[in-house]
């Protein structure tokens, strides 16, 4: 089997891209990996040969960006000449914007997020009309889409709330295999990642909680023009050089206000960090009761909370070891085999069709 499998170059979608593509090569499913957005770090790139990929990439404007409807309509044209030139079985799709395409193959389509519902949660009113091209294009992609995906159960019944789902759709958890990450000698301080610019993350809100901790708190990942008060910012670190991060912090915080899975927790809790996270539906349904969960707008709960840990190394120890247990069962390989049984389905369902016309 060969599936041309899309990605950005900027966010999380990448790291699940590479780390899908992995897992399904160890299935024998061959991935060509096709990558749009701001142009590749050379720290991508070296990350893309690392894990034996097949890659091409375009620089272009993405479909949440300001105006990028003519980068978009190039990108679906280099995507299906991919296609084409690769005699792919399916595609999978990251994005919205390129389901429309004239396929010759059978599409999934993941739904990893989307503007409307990040407008809802984080500004607390639904996204203004300049949105309205952008939820016309969601709306026909997910009612053309074969297959329907999503990284948990919220984030399903969002783009179903949203967009009016009529095709199939189906939950599969991202996953990280454990291999990449090591819990080292804890170090007495706190870290955050992602977005640092999205406010979705929520990191200024660890950044007002950093100026009343003991401990100093970290801050690794894309800040744009932000600048913090308290937060030592490191920037964009290299994958290895993240995970010693990781792997050293006694301490993960992210209050989000909005996040559909959460890769960056996963991380950590795989480094054996303590998770203290946003009290939202989505981080509840994958984390459980093995975090602590704040109120993302309560700046005095979130401090409290990292406080408390700060000052109970037992605490910090059980919630780590929970956090960990609950990580180990979020693996690539669990989630490429979820892929690879839905792709045959739908492989499956498109050779009948085909012999019966």
């Amino acid at each position: 089997m060969k599936v041309l499998l899309t990605s950005d170059t900027v966010g999380g979608v990448w790291t699940y891209a590479l780390e899908l593509s992995r897992g399904l090569h160890d299935l024998d499913v061959e991935v060509v990996l096709a990558a749009a957005g701001p142009p590749l770090t050379s720290d991508r790139q070296e990350e893309a040969r690392n894990a034996g990929v097949r890659l091409f990439a375009r620089e272009a404007a993405l479909e949440w960006m300001e105006d990028p409807w003519a980068d978009l309509a190039e990108t679906r044209e280099w995507l299906l000449d991919l296609a084409a030139f690769a005699g792919v079985d399916l595609v999978h799709l990251n994005e919205y914007a390129h389901v429309h395409a004239p396929w010759d193959a059978p599409v999934v389509l993941v739904g990893h997020s989307c503007v409307l519902s990040w407008h809802e949660e984080v500004r607390g009113v639904p996204a203004p009309a300049e949105w309205n091209r952008y939820r016309d294009l969601v709306t026909g992609a997910v009612a053309q889409t074969d297959l329907l995906v999503a990284p948990t159960r919220w984030m399903l019944d969002q783009l179903e709330r949203l967009y009016d789902l009529a095709r199939a759709r189906l939950v599969i958890p991202n996953g990280r295999e454990a291999s990449g990450f090591t819990p080292l000698e804890k170090e007495p301080f706190v870290l955050t990642a992602g977005r640092i610019w999205d406010e979705g993350k929520n990191v200024a809100a660890v950044d007002r909680a950093a100026s009343t901790l003991d401990w100093p708190v970290f801050a690794t990942g894309d800040a744009g023009t932000w600048r913090p008060r308290s937060l030592r910012l490191l920037g964009q670190l290299p994958a290895a050089e993240l995970a010693r991060w990781f792997g050293r912090a006694s301490i993960f915080a992210l209050p989000a206000r909005y996040e559909p899975f959460g890769l960056s927790p996963l991380e950590a809790a795989l480094s054996g960090c303590a998770l203290v996270l946003g009290d939202i539906p989505s981080l509840r349904e994958v984390w459980g009761d093995a975090a602590v969960y704040v109120d993302p707008g309560d700046d005095d709960a979130i401090a409290a909370a990292l406080e408390r840990l700060i000052a109970d190394e037992r605490l910090r120890h059980e919630l780590a070891t929970a956090a960990f247990r609950r990580a180990r069962t979020y693996t690539a390989s669990r989630m490429a085999a979820s892929y690879v049984a839905a792709y045959r389905h739908l492989l499956g369902a498109a050779r009948v069709v085909a012999e019966a016309s």
